[in-house]
């Protein structure tokens, strides 16, 4: 599982609002996974969720600030000390959650607000003013939490062709294509996925033939067909994270696909477990097989080691984050080791 790539850098977002010091800098043991906190970047508020971007001058990370009036901050990474490239950038959107890097852009999926911003880069990779603005529109039945569009997810397509936005309030997944001449996104279509189901994540088969979306408010995997050629993302069944249900109120936040493609995992708020689901050769098949505890509690994010031998799960209310190994064969974690991070959100490693 992987290809054996080393990594020695973990950062870690968290909620400054909550207790989080920012974004914690964590040293990787490259045999045992095992992270030592070495440093914390704490100029930003509520750095939530990040990303690292490889395509530039050097290695960036991004984090979006998750606040009323949010914005993007960018650090250039390619040293030993993080050093900020500029002042953070307003996103134009309310309570960004996630950030992807496409093509000498930044783009936010900003939650409260149910837009998608556009922001170009420098030539340092730092980021600039937002070009492009992109509001969703929709609901769905649940009052309390789908009154409104609530954009959760932006990302590139494996082909790069395309970016999806996930949409948990209108119950959709919103195709686009970028126009990086303009710095704007174009409307290709539009995927409904059954009400209700409150889509938080998708991630992608490593085939790119299939797209799997993480349900927050209905906790199901939704298995859909992706045609890179035309943009179009097809639904074609639905797998339960709980085949005989569950009586607990549960939160899924993240789906993880192993790079075999055999595998899939979410992680479960609420009853802060892992689900494991095993994939057919086709990718378009999931059945769960499995459920291990997190190792904490509200596991808000999951993240695969670029190993591809342990996963990683930021455990918000706990404060942790913890370390699970692999076993090869059948994909079930198991924790290994954990480290204290206060209102842990997210992962990234360089």
């Amino acid at each position: 599982m992987g290809d054996g790539k080393r990594t020695d850098r973990a950062f870690i977002g968290s909620f400054t609002s909550s207790g989080g010091r920012g974004i914690v800098v964590a040293a990787v043991d490259p045999a045992t996974g095992a992270l030592t906190e070495i440093g914390v970047i704490d100029s930003l508020p509520d750095p939530s969720y990040l990303t690292v971007d490889h395509t530039g001058p050097g290695p960036v990370l991004y984090a979006v600030s998750e606040t009323a009036h949010g914005s993007v901050a960018a650090y250039d990474i390619a040293g030993p000390e993080p050093r900020p490239l500029g002042a953070p950038v307003a996103v134009r959107g309310d309570s960004p959650t996630h950030l992807s890097v496409v093509r000498g852009h930044v783009l936010t999926a900003n939650y409260a607000s149910g837009s998608v911003t556009v922001l170009p880069l420098a030539a340092d990779g730092g980021p600039r003013t937002a070009g492009d603005v992109r509001h969703y529109t929709g609901s769905g039945p649940d009052p309390a939490r789908q009154s409104g569009p609530h954009a959760h997810q932006v990302l590139p397509d494996p082909s790069g062709r395309w970016v999806l936005g996930v949409d948990l309030g209108a119950d959709k997944v919103w195709i686009f294509s970028l126009d990086a001449q303009e710095g704007r996104l174009v409307p290709n279509g539009e995927t409904s996925l059954p009400p209700g189901t409150g889509p938080r994540h998708l991630a992608f088969h490593p085939s790119g033939s299939h797209a799997y979306v993480l349900g927050e408010l209905d906790p199901t995997v939704t298995v859909c067909r992706w045609d890179a050629a035309a943009g179009v993302l097809e639904p074609v069944r639905t797998a339960p994270l709980f085949p005989d249900g569950t009586d607990e109120a549960v939160s899924p936040s993240a789906p993880v696909v192993s790079p075999d493609g055999r595998h899939l995992w979410a992680a479960v708020r609420g009853t802060d477990t892992i689900t494991v689901l095993a994939l057919d050769a086709t990718g378009e098949h999931a059945e769960p097989v499995a459920s291990v505890p997190c190792g904490g509690r509200w596991p808000r994010d999951l993240v695969l080691h670029p190993s591809g031998t342990r996963l990683y799960a930021a455990n918000e209310r706990s404060g942790d984050v913890t370390w699970l190994d692999l076993d090869p064969a059948t994909g079930v974690p198991r924790r290994a080791g954990s480290l204290p991070v206060p209102a842990a959100s997210s992962v990234v490693f360089v």
